[in-house]
């Protein structure tokens, strides 16, 4: 059977076991022999990754041809609206093609763990949160993908990809499953 590790990557932490630059790596949190990342997470994006031991599986999970749905909860600075999330469905154009959004919807706060550092607040300048879920996933595209409706991306938390999410999973702890 083969094992699928549910990760929360913290802030700042590399989507990998080894790092030249001495940062935090995935090594810093799982001690578990063979398993690989199914794909990726920037480093100062935070949430859900996922691990396995089986090629199948990960290929399954990170290949683009399968589009699995991943879910990312952004904070962005200014105040989103309707037609952000309108232009987002409709697909903005990135360097590397357009990209649209599966769904996009506004929401309020997400509940979830301090950031360290935390995001630098602005007195003169209104943030908000939307849910935007897309089945690509291409470098930075969520945060290439707000800014283009300019809506800078302050913090970018994936909830979910595919049927499996974070739940009550905090940064850096883990759970196995299969």
């Amino acid at each position: 059977m083969p094992k699928l590790i549910i990760f929360n990557k913290p802030f700042q932490v590399m989507s990998q076991f080894t790092d030249q630059s001495q940062r935090k790596t995935l090594a810093d949190f799982i001690d578990i022999p063979a398993v690989y990342p199914a794909g990726r997470l920037d480093y100062d994006s935070e949430g859900l990754m996922l691990l396995t031991d089986n090629g199948a599986l990960q290929a399954k999970i990170s290949h683009p041809k399968n589009k699995l749905k991943k879910t990312y909860w952004v904070q962005v600075e200014g105040i989103a609206t309707s037609e952000h999330c309108a232009a987002l469905l409709a697909g903005v154009d990135l360097k590397d093609g357009l990209a649209r959004a599966h769904s996009c919807k506004i929401m309020s706060k997400p509940s979830l763990w301090a950031r360290n550092p935390p995001i630098r607040e602005r007195k003169t300048v209104s943030d908000s949160w939307i849910e935007l879920v897309i089945s690509e996933g291409r470098n930075r595209q969520v945060r290439r993908m707000t800014a283009a409706v300019k809506l800078p991306t302050l913090r970018l938390v994936r909830s979910a990809i595919g049927e499996w999410s974070l739940g009550d999973l905090q940064p850096g702890q883990y759970r196995i499953t299969g």
